[in-house]
């Protein structure tokens, strides 16, 4: 196991929550909702599984996303994919009684919440696994659903591109450049062509122009030059 990082714990936004568009069907049984300013303006999804309603992230706790929530069913899991995703996690967790997964490295920051931590994978559903790639965030995580030829939601491990590509991204908060690149490298190890087609990622949908998914996310993976981005520079978010 890896090293743990220190940081001081992420507070829950107190800030009013605004309005927000309902959910937008991605496939059948998965839907995104729309960017999460307590998430920086991050990206979340709810897969229907043969266990309950998944939670990929947490959304904004906008009236409209929490009556659609209400009247599908609710939420029976809600698993994070990276630190900054958490926002409003422990309310989600209060309203509807979820179990929080994350993995371990990250869980000391729901210290008022019931959490289901993970060391390098955990089955959520049957054919939905959630598994550490650590990175971006010390516990930054990946979740693969094998359904549509399999789906991946990496949170911001990688990242749309303007030119329709997919990225890591190197900014001054990423807490391991060379580990993340190591972590993407091993997702080519991990799935092939058909079982990896579609990528949805957890920030910057705008780079999707509409589309609610990335295709053929294998091969643009496999095109990544990683020697380049090895000598990335830090960005300024």
């Amino acid at each position: 196991m890896e090293g743990l990082l220190l940081l001081p714990p992420v507070l829950e936004s107190t800030l009013p929550v605004p309005h927000a568009k309902p959910p937008q069907p991605v496939f059948e049984g998965l839907w995104a909702f729309s960017p999460n300013r307590d998430s920086l303006g991050g990206s979340s999804y709810l897969l229907r599984t043969g266990a309950g309603n998944l939670l990929i992230d947490s959304p904004a706790l906008a009236p409209e996303n929490l009556e659609w929530l209400d009247s599908n069913g609710g939420v029976s899991t809600l698993v994070i994919t990276h630190r900054t995703a958490i926002a409003r996690a422990q309310q989600l967790q209060e309203r509807y009684g979820c179990r929080i997964v994350i993995q371990e490295q990250e869980a000391y920051l729901l210290p008022e919440a019931e959490v289901t931590p993970f060391e390098q994978s955990a089955e959520l559903a049957p054919g939905v696994e959630v598994f550490w790639t650590s990175g971006h965030t010390p516990g930054s995580s990946c979740v693969h659903w094998s359904s549509e030829g399999g789906v991946l939601f990496p949170g911001r491990h990688l990242l749309p591109t303007r030119s329709g590509g997919l990225t890591p991204l190197r900014s001054a908060k990423t807490f391991h450049w060379p580990r993340q690149l190591r972590a993407c490298r091993s997702l080519l190890e991990r799935f092939s062509p058909e079982t990896l087609h579609w990528l949805c990622p957890g920030a910057s949908i705008g780079y999707l122009k509409g589309e609610k998914a990335i295709a053929k996310a294998y091969a643009l993976l496999a095109a990544l030059d990683f020697e380049t981005l090895a000598r990335m520079e830090a960005i300024s978010l």
